[in-house]
C-alpha cells in the first residue's frame, strides 16, 4: 500500500485486480496559458498560432478555444483562413493596416503566437500536482497524461478522487482539465474526451464495453480520419459493431492494429501505466496569494520548495548536476536562473545555498509565485555524492575554470520542463497518434 495521501477513509481490497486509471487531458491548453496571463481574454474566442499579422502568408493555428472553434476555427487549420472564419480583434482599429470598417466586435477575435517556453512553466505546475496525486505517472505529451492511482483511491469513490485532481490544478495553477477514469488506458482517454470542456467521466469495471458500444468508431483510441472511413466502408460504424465483427478481415485490413481495433473496442486492453522514462529533472513551486516584494516570505518559501525538490531526488536516488530556481512576477512574467555544478550530487544544503543565491536578484521585486528545480539528473551512481567530495575534485579543476558557475547556456535549457525532459510525443504512435491526426508535439488542440 502506497504511503501517498489518498481520501479519507479510503480502503482498498488488495484482491480486487482492477486498476484505477486516470487520463488527464487539459483543455485548450495554450489558449488557457494565454488567459492566465491577460485575464481579460476569458470568455473571448482566442486563437494561438504563427502568420497572422498582416503581410505574413504562412502560418497555422495550434490551438482555438472554444468560443473560437464556434466560428469554424480548428487546430492545424491555415491561418488565412482563420483569419477569414474569425478576424482579428486589431482589425477594428482604424490604424491596423488589416483594418475593416465592417466588422463588428462580435465577429473578431484575439490572436496570440505561440510561446512554449511559458506553456511549458504553466505545464510544470500541472505535472508537480499530477506526480503529488499519483504514484505512476505516463506523461503523454505538454497537456495530458495518464495516472495509475489504484493504490490512492478505491473505485466507489473514484469520482471523488478525480474532482480532487481538476480541483487542485485549477485551484493551484488555474487551467481546466477534463479527467476520464477507468480500469484501461484506452478507456481511460475516450472518458476524458467524452465531456469537453471541463469534463468527468468514471467508467467502472464491468461498465466498458457497455460504455463503448454506442460511439462511433472515430472514437476509439487510435482512429483517425482514414482508418475511421475505410471501417465504415466495411459495414462498421460503432464501436458495438467491431467489437461484433470478424477480426480475421480487421487484421487483413489493417494488419497487427486490427486485432487490437477489435480488443480495444470489446474493452480489452492489458496494457499498464508506466512512466516513458526517468525524469531528468524534479521541480516544486508555490504560489502568494498576491504579489510579495518583501524579501523575508520569498526566501521562506524557497528553502521549503529547495528541501523538497532535494528530498524527493534522494527518495528516487537522484543526483543532481544543476539547481534552478523560479520566479514569475506579475502579471506573467517568467523568469528562470539555474547554476551548474561540476559534478552530481546529492546535498540539500547546497540546493538550498544556490537557490537563495539565484534568486537574490528577485528578492525586492514583487512576485507571485517561486519554484526550484534540480535537473540533469543520475541515477546510476553506486554512491551518493555530497559538496566535500566535489569540492575536492572543484579544487583540482579551478585553474581549468572548473566549479560552480552560472551558465547561460544551462540556463537556458532548464526552464521548468512539464515532462522532465521526455519527448512530448507518445512512442506509441500507432495507439496514440494515427492517420492524419495532429501530433500535440506540435498542436495542443484539445
Amino acid at each position: 500500500m502506497s504511503e501517498g495521501p489518498r481520501l479519507p477513509g479510503v480502503e482498498t481490497d488488495e484482491e480486487d485486480e482492477d486498476c484505477i486509471v486516470c487520463h488527464v487531458d487539459a483543455d485548450c491548453f495554450y489558449a488557457s496559458c494565454e488567459r492566465l496571463r491577460d485575464p481579460e481574454l476569458e470568455g473571448e474566442p482566442v486563437v494561438v498560432g504563427m502568420g497572422y499579422e498582416p503581410g505574413e502568408t504562412v502560418g497555422a493555428v495550434a490551438t482555438a478555444s472554444y468560443e473560437a472553434r464556434e466560428f469554424g476555427v480548428e487546430s492545424a487549420q491555415a491561418i488565412s483562413t482563420a483569419l477569414e472564419n474569425l478576424p482579428r480583434r486589431a482589425a477594428l482599429s482604424d490604424d491596423a493596416e488589416d483594418y475593416e470598417p465592417d466588422l463588428t466586435r462580435e465577429e473578431t477575435g484575439f490572436y496570440r503566437p505561440v510561446d512554449m517556453d511559458y506553456y511549458e512553466s504553466v505545464a510544470s505546475e500541472v505535472r508537480e500536482i499530477l506526480h503529488d496525486c499519483a504514484d505512476v505517472v505516463r506523461e503523454v505529451s505538454i497537456d495530458e497524461a495518464y495516472l495509475d492511482v489504484t493504490e490512492r483511491t478505491a473505485w466507489e469513490v473514484a469520482d471523488g478522487f478525480a474532482r480532487h485532481i481538476k480541483d487542485r490544478i485549477r485551484r493551484e495553477v488555474g487551467v481546466t482539465v477534463s479527467v476520464g477514469v477507468a480500469p484501461t488506458m484506452s478507456a481511460a482517454k475516450i472518458a476524458s474526451d467524452f465531456d469537453k470542456p471541463d469534463g468527468l467521466t468514471v467508467v467502472r469495471p464491468g461498465e466498458v464495453r457497455e460504455f463503448l458500444a454506442p460511439l462511433e468508431v472515430d472514437l476509439l483510441h487510435g482512429v483517425g480520419p482514414v482508418t475511421a472511413r475505410e471501417l465504415r466502408e466495411m459495414g462498421l460504424e460503432t464501436a458495438a459493431d467491431v467489437a461484433a465483427a470478424d477480426p480475421e478481415p480487421l487484421v487483413e485490413a489493417f494488419g497487427e492494429r486490427g486485432r487490437e481495433l477489435y480488443d480495444r473496442a470489446r474493452g480489452d486492453d492489458d496494457r499498464r501505466v508506466e512512466p516513458k522514462g526517468e525524469p531528468k529533472s524534479f521541480s516544486r513551486e508555490s504560489a502568494f496569494a498576491d504579489p510579495v516584494s518583501e524579501p523575508e516570505p520569498k526566501y521562506e518559501q524557497i528553502e521549503t520548495l529547495a528541501s523538497a525538490v532535494a528530498d524527493r531526488a534522494r527518495r528516487e536516488g537522484a543526483l543532481y548536476r544543476t539547481v534552478g530556481v523560479k520566479a514569475v512576477l506579475p502579471p506573467y512574467d517568467v523568469n528562470t536562473r539555474a547554476r551548474s555544478l561540476s559534478g552530481p550530487v546529492d546535498d540539500p544544503d547546497l540546493v538550498e545555498r544556490i537557490a537563495r543565491d539565484l534568486f537574490a536578484e528577485f528578492e525586492t521585486d514583487p512576485v507571485r509565485k517561486v519554484g526550484v528545480r534540480v535537473a540533469n539528473l543520475e541515477f546510476a551512481a553506486a554512491d551518493q555524492a555530497s559538496l566535500d567530495g566535489w569540492e575536492r575534485r572543484a579544487d583540482e579543476q579551478r585553474t581549468d575554470g572548473g566549479g560552480a558557475t552560472d551558465d547561460p547556456s544551462d540556463e537556458a535549457e532548464s526552464t521548468f520542463d512539464p515532462s522532465d525532459g521526455d519527448e512530448p510525443a507518445s512512442p506509441d504512435a500507432s495507439r496514440d497518434l494515427e492517420d492524419g491526426q495532429s501530433s500535440l508535439t506540435d498542436f495542443a488542440n484539445r
